[in-house]
């Protein structure tokens, strides 16, 4: 089969390698689309992505959708459309028994953590526990399925926030995870949602995914203390410091946005003064059935993807995925001979 690999910085190349094989408990799938995520730029642009270091080749993708190919139990037939939770749990530990995503020792597709690495999507076949996949409602297309993961993420952190029912929520970053936030939110029943953005051509997006309101950084006023819930997906530190300014008193602050593992400056002061409560964010539980539901209901998410790019002109995909400015969600269109 033919795989998409990242040997380090800058260095990535389609390769020819043995078509996996699917054992007991596990399906092969026939990817259609990948998602090029923030740890895959990570990966290509810098060969890390935080602590973890690309030491051999990697196909990166965690963010898939695509057709049953071989499922040995017969539980699938071939040809059923799915998509994938791309984690394999570890061990549970005392106090985060209900939370699997955080249990040490597991694996997430297209991984430098693991050794040997942990091998994701953007190849022709992929196999996988059978219980990570998930069947796609009909109607729903593949391109748009690809969203799931990126969409259980802020679903995750709108988990985390708490009831947003009636909420007046910011989000902070209008990158793909920021759109889905958005999104995220109103489908939980935020009153209002608005949306805080560098740049004006995510703002744009924003909108079309069903933000309430737009604010660029430089030219609008975000209101001090005006937002019941603040769900930060910039990963910037002056962004966290402006999210504590942003949230009212006892308001949620909930960070969504990855940042590097080194200390940053953010200011403290309005998150003590103002009793707020700060949470972390790290992937999702089983937040993707949620989002495979909201996608089949929902058209307008698919207004995050921007560009769809053949796998054949991944380099380009990478480039386009790094500029916030033209593009939202890149997919890869995989191989079809």
């Amino acid at each position: 089969m033919r795989t998409i690999q990242i040997d380090g910085k800058l260095a990535l190349a389609e390769r020819e390698a043995p078509t996996p094989e699917p054992g007991t408990g596990e399906v092969r799938i026939r990817v259609d689309y990948v998602g090029i995520c923030g740890s895959d730029l990570h990966y290509y642009f810098e060969g890390a992505n935080g602590a973890f270091v690309v030491e051999e080749p990697l196909a990166p993708g965690h963010e898939l959708s695509g057709r049953v190919d071989q499922d040995p139990s017969g539980r699938l037939a071939a040809g059923t459309p799915v998509t994938v939770h791309p984690a394999r749990f570890g061990a549970s530990e005392p106090g985060i028994e209900d939370a699997p995503h955080l249990w040490p020792g597991g694996s997430y597709l297209g991984s430098a953590s693991t050794h040997p690495h942990t091998q994701g999507a953007m190849s022709e076949y992929l196999v996988v526990d059978a219980g990570m996949v998930r069947v796609l409602p009909e109607g729903l297309p593949l391109d748009r399925a690809a969203l799931a993961e990126p969409l259980a993420v802020a679903l995750h952190g709108v988990t985390r926030a708490g009831d947003v029912t009636g909420a007046s929520v910011l989000v902070s970053g209008a990158g793909p995870i920021g759109l889905l936030a958005a999104a995220a939110a109103k489908a939980r029943g935020a009153a209002r949602v608005t949306v805080v953005d560098l740049l004006p051509e995510p703002l744009v997006r924003a909108l079309a995914v069903g933000a309430d309101e737009t604010l660029r950084i430089g030219v609008d006023e975000v209101p001090a203390g005006a937002f019941d819930v603040v769900l930060e997906c910039s990963g910037a530190a002056p962004a966290v410091s402006s999210a504590f300014v942003a949230a009212r008193r006892r308001g949620v602050v909930a960070q969504i946005g990855m940042m590097p593992d080194q200390p940053r400056p953010i200011n403290l002061a309005p998150a003590i003064a103002k009793e707020l409560t700060v949470l972390g964010v790290f992937r999702f539980k089983d937040e993707i059935d949620e989002a495979v539901r909201l996608l089949a209901t929902t058209p307008a998410l698919g207004a995050v993807i921007t560009h769809v790019i053949d796998a054949g002109d991944a380099e380009r995909a990478f480039e386009i995925a790094k500029d916030s400015a033209i593009s939202g969600k890149v997919l890869v269109s995989t191989w079809r001979d």
